[in-house]
């Protein structure tokens, strides 16, 4: 009187390893092919708009242009068209010499481009394990 009692046979442990790993394997894949769609997206968007913003800027430049003419126009009805000019032309260097400084500052102080919080995290974590196998090793 046996009924057909079928009991499932554990997987063994390295079954089960090796399972656990194919898994992860796929999971690993599937989330590499997703962050490469998004990341493709995103720089196709970024693309675009860095492409725009360029578009931007370089008719920002002939705006800038047309008012320094329009300035040298309104000067010359009052001075004379060299004056105009020259005043102008000054005003502009000028202008080019101040920026030219506070960049100048700007590059100093980002130099040298080390992460030094990233830097210093990073060896308060390597003291961390080192503390602990350290206790670990005394316990």
């Amino acid at each position: 009187m046996t009924e057909g009692i079928h009991r499932e046979v554990p997987a063994s442990t390295s079954d089960l390893v090796s399972q656990a790993a194919a898994q992860i394997s796929t999971l690993v894949r599937d989330e590499l092919a997703l962050a490469k769609l998004e990341l493709t997206e995103k720089g196709k968007r970024a693309g675009l708009g860095g492409g725009l913003f360029g578009g931007a800027a370089a008719l920002a430049l002939y705006g800038l242009g047309l008012l320094l003419v329009l300035a040298v126009v309104l000067l010359d009805l009052a001075w004379p068209l060299w004056l105009a000019v020259l005043v102008v032309m000054v005003v502009v260097f000028a202008a080019a010499g101040v920026a030219a400084l506070l960049g100048k500052q700007k590059l100093a102080a980002a130099v040298p481009p080390v992460p030094k919080d990233a830097i210093a995290s990073t060896q308060a974590d390597v003291q961390t394990v080192k503390n602990a196998a350290r206790e670990g090793r005394s316990a």
